[in-house]
């Protein structure tokens, strides 16, 4: 093993350890860096240069994304986020390597949200409307969502026997942070419901259904079952727009704004490290600024 991929291990434990990352991280980190030290072909890391780097970027840009495109900006800077952050580790340690202020991101537009309206969004928190176990989880499943923000991946990590009774949990997000959420009165309802149709004895708040449990497996639902789960409830709702776990999370900031929130309390209640993550949201939820615009604007023109 070379001294650049000791290092690289060195760092993907220290991710790992010391600043809590997630395992999908790690494995995403491993991939972008080894990506580079596949193209560069450099063995130590005082051989990373400006020039290596700006090599790397311009085949990273005429690389062919998923549809033959080439990969978008945003794609891109994943990988040069990664090797920045190695960088700063290298640094940190005092090994000699390009400095990791030398990498800067390319540009990208403003990340849009994918929005529906509060009339679909009601239309498909009633589209589970059976008494059955799987009506009952998918209505507690998407009542939760909303009711709380959860990434999708925060609400597979639940425990049935997390106390709800006062209607807030803690939650373990992204960095193992841990944020309290708050349930509504509909979703603590719909979760109380869901749990007494139960007869298993799995631990995981959320499972599959239908599927004999072996001694040595969990029923734990997946990430990938929740999106196919609001897939098919979004179509059975006359959505037409694709409806994300995420959707659901731009729905419950857009609506805490809308009804006067404040964007700190927001970024709080989503776990967002960085209030700049939040800020995406100001720009569609000002709901006077039309009414503003329509009032005051032009009244000094002439016909």
């Amino acid at each position: 093993m070379s001294e650049l991929q000791t290092l690289k291990q060195q760092f993907l434990e220290y991710l790992e350890i010391e600043r809590g990352r997630s395992l999908n991280t790690i494995g995403n980190y491993s991939h972008y860096l080894d990506r580079f030290f596949e193209y560069s072909k450099i063995k130590e890391p005082k051989n990373i240069t400006d020039d290596i780097v700006r090599e790397f970027r311009l085949w990273l840009n005429r690389q062919a994304g998923i549809n033959g495109e080439t990969l978008k900006k945003r794609t891109q800077n994943y990988y040069l986020i990664a090797l920045r952050s190695f960088l700063k580790y290298l640094a940190n340690r005092n090994i000699t390597s390009l400095p990791p202020e030398r990498i800067e991101l390319a540009k990208v537009p403003e990340r849009g949200l994918d929005l529906i309206s509060s009339e679909e969004l009601t239309r498909l928190l009633l589209a589970p409307n059976g008494s059955d176990l799987k009506s009952l989880r998918d209505k507690a499943i998407l009542e939760l969502l909303f009711s709380t923000g959860l990434r999708v991946s925060e609400l597979c990590s639940l425990s049935r026997y997390m106390d709800i009774s006062k209607d807030e949990f803690s939650v373990r997000g992204k960095g193992e942070k841990v944020r309290v959420v708050f349930v509504s009165q509909e979703a603590k309802q719909a979760v109380k419901t869901y749990l007494n149709k139960r007869e298993d004895m799995d631990d995981a708040l959320f499972v599959r259904i239908s599927e004999k449990k072996t001694s040595n497996s969990s029923l734990r639902i997946t990430a990938r079952s929740i999106e196919r789960i609001i897939k098919h409830y979004a179509i059975k709702a006359g959505i037409s727009k694709k409806v994300t776990p995420h959707v659901i999370r731009h729905s419950f900031a857009t609506d805490l704004l809308q009804n006067g929130a404040d964007i700190r309390s927001v970024q709080a209640l989503l776990g967002h490290a960085n209030i700049n993550t939040t800020q995406i949201y100001t720009h569609v939820t000002d709901k006077g600024l039309k009414d503003i615009h329509k009032a005051f604007h032009g009244k000094n023109r002439t016909n």
